[in-house]
């Protein structure tokens, strides 16, 4: 399915991902990115491999805190769309809504500003790792209440015995992860 130098260039990528034992808590492994980001020809290339999956009429692009956001200013930057962040709580000093989500290793909150979505605009949503999906699902549950449509949704890795793609199955076919693992 994929080119010999598309393949080539995704398991140069893999390459560049850690696997971290006991981290956050004992029995989770962590997949480090910050090798990848580090290399700028490996940062580059995810950039461009990722700006791949954006149609040209999208209207922003949304990153969820904080791996995201790096991924996301990237693609925006290079796309020539304006980003918006998806942010852990109490972190946005405008008005909020809020989504609850459970994640591998407990429970947490994000939200985005109310006025950071006009109803009905295409947003590609970003973020650097698919596990357990409930980041995602709650994002996207943001992005609907404010009248986004979601085009895309991007991820440089995916962990796919954690099945995430289950709590985002309705994006089935806009789903495009660089990495799986």
């Amino acid at each position: 399915m994929f080119t010999n130098t598309l393949k080539n260039n995704i398991n140069f990528l893999e390459k560049k991902i850690r696997a971290i034992k006991d981290y956050p808590k004992k029995g989770i492994i962590y997949q480090d990115i910050t090798p990848l980001l580090r290399d700028p020809l490996a940062f580059s290339l995810a950039i461009d491999l990722c700006c791949e999956q954006v149609d040209v009429d999208v209207d922003l692009i949304a990153a969820i805190d904080a791996r995201g956001f790096i991924l996301g200013s990237g693609i925006a930057y290079k796309t020539g769309k304006g980003i918006i962040p998806v942010r852990k709580i109490n972190k946005l000093p405008y008005e909020v809504i809020t989504e609850k989500y459970s994640l591998e290793y407990g429970y947490d909150q994000i939200e985005l500003h109310t006025d950071s979505i006009e109803s009905g605009q295409k947003i590609v949503l970003v973020d650097d790792v698919l596990a357990t999906g409930g980041t995602t699902e709650a994002a996207i549950k943001l992005i609907d209440r404010l009248g986004g449509h979601i085009s895309a949704i991007i991820f440089l890795l995916e962990l796919t015995d954690l099945k995430g793609r289950k709590k985002i199955a309705k994006y089935a076919d806009n789903i495009h992860s660089l990495i799986e693992l």
